[in-house]
């Protein structure tokens, strides 16, 4: 009976610092694009900032699941290190994002929240999940 409330504990755990990972993640594509993301995603029903957050809330995901997954046998070590790759994993996604608002014309983030279906969030959204996958195969 202990290992099952020992294990709900660490699930417990685990599960809060990923919901507030993904948290982070939701602010973090707020700020790199204009307008708030809640009110374009589901008042104005943007396809554009949903592809955009999802794949950055896949990428997180993928992060938080692999670290858990390889996690050390030390609780607390291990709890650190998801918190780490979650947060550099969001670091390294915002570094992407402006890298690529630096190599294409115009304002990404304004090209991303546009009304209008554009190529560019396929693109900026496939640079999430690389970027999520690159961070979990450095884990693993």
């Amino acid at each position: 009976m202990s290992d099952i409330v020992n294990g709900l504990g660490r699930a417990t755990a685990y599960g809060a610092l990923g919901v507030v990972l993904l948290i982070l993640g939701i602010v973090l594509v707020d700020l790199l694009t204009p307008g708030k993301l809640g009110r374009q995603i589901w008042e104005e029903r943007n396809r554009n900032a949903a592809t955009l957050l999802s794949s950055a809330l896949l990428g997180i995901g993928g992060i938080v699941f692999t670290s858990i997954w390889t996690t050390y046998d030390d609780f607390g070590k291990g709890l650190a290190s998801t918190a780490a790759f979650g947060l550099l994993g969001l670091a390294m996604m915002a570094v992407a994002f402006l890298v690529v608002d630096l190599v294409t014309p115009g304002k990404l983030g304004a090209t991303l929240v546009d009304p209008q279906p554009h190529p560019a969030v396929w693109v900026t959204a496939s640079c999430n999940i690389a970027v999520s996958a690159i961070v979990s195969a450095s884990i693993a």
